[in-house]
């Protein structure tokens, strides 16, 4: 059996100042809208270092310290950081709240970030969770949050990571570019029309979580087809540190705007994350890092809802896809 570990979405329930009799904790309203777009913050190359799990980490400045290490996560409402590093730079606390992830929920406190910096531009982060490093496998966690007026080009040729203003066109005429139209649930981007195994799916993209994962109704489909071949058990672990069991397998192809992926491992499992984004009951995929770094390069543009794709050549990503799938396996 295999252990991995995984990122989940920073859902924070959406019922703004209700607390728990005889507790403290307090859910708080989701990221839900992008916000304006940000105008100001100049083109800034970040390099990107792998963590073990495949997933992609920045160097953020913390009031002027650090840098210390945070998880990318495009399926993160909320910025996160470690208590290790919140107790160390004594932050002030901001209460509990009611965090929602991929395998449940659970009671955490929070703290307010009064500079965040990865790149020239300095952010304030309000109610962000406190989460275990351990578990967290970094010092914190990049959410959607702090990201929501921009453009995010993940670059894995360069290993690097481009934040630069939604506003900001991007280049156009580059071969193998490909624009995808996305739709927004519940501040995470969404694609709706795409086809897995020619079952229409719904598609979230999620950079932090190292698989991809379908949902129980897209098993059902797949296993009323006959195209459910061979699994292997998994146990996932969320960076909250709540575990749920899955089976990984492969599918034959996953297709969205014109993009075809093909060979993909995916792991079902019943996971907390469907149910807050109200997909359980459609057939649903989390996209994770497998699927991603199938891409030259991948540009994610929260403000527009347009996600961009660089394809490599047939013979590279025939290569990039045989060196993904066998982290996977036991």
């Amino acid at each position: 059996m295999v252990r991995t570990l995984l990122s989940f979405s920073l859902l924070l329930a959406a019922s703004s100042g209700v607390a728990v009799a005889q507790t403290s904790v307090v859910e708080m309203e989701a990221v839900g809208e992008t916000g304006p777009v940000d105008t100001t913050t100049q083109t800034e190359d970040v390099k990107f270092r792998d963590d073990s799990y495949q997933r992609m980490t920045v160097p953020v400045l913390l009031s002027g310290k650090g840098p210390y290490r945070f998880l990318v996560d495009t399926g993160a409402d909320r910025t996160a950081i470690s208590r290790e590093v919140a107790a160390k730079l004594n932050l002030d606390g901001a209460g509990d709240a009611t965090l929602h992830s991929v395998t449940g929920s659970s009671r955490v406190a929070t703290a307010t970030i009064p500079s965040l910096q990865v790149t020239r531009k300095q952010l304030s982060v309000n109610n962000a969770p406190l989460l275990d490093s351990a578990n967290m496998g970094a010092d914190g966690i990049l959410g959607v949050d702090s990201l929501r007026s921009q453009r995010v080009l993940f670059d894995f040729e360069g290993e690097t990571i481009s934040i630069v203003p939604s506003s900001v066109a991007e280049v156009r005429s580059e071969p193998g570019a490909i624009v995808v139209q996305a739709r927004r649930r519940k501040g995470h981007l969404i694609l709706t029309q795409a086809i897995a195994n020619g079952r229409r799916v719904n598609v979230v993209i999620d950079t932090g979580s190292q698989f991809t994962i379908g949902n129980a109704a897209l098993r059902r489909q797949f296993v009323a087809a006959g195209q459910m071949k061979a699994s292997h058990p998994v146990e996932l672990e969320s960076v909250t540190g709540g575990k749920i069991m899955g089976d990984l397998v492969f599918i034959r192809k996953l297709e969205f705007g014109g993009v075809e992926i093909k060979d993909l491992a995916i792991v079902f499992a019943d996971s907390h994350a469907f149910r807050k984004l109200d997909l359980n009951d459609r057939p649903s995929l989390l996209l994770g890092m497998n699927a991603m770094r199938a891409f030259k390069r991948v540009s994610i543009d929260f403000a527009n809802k347009k996600i961009r794709v660089v394809l490599p050549e047939q013979s590279s990503l025939d290569t990039r896809m045989a060196l993904i799938a066998p982290i996977a396996l036991p």
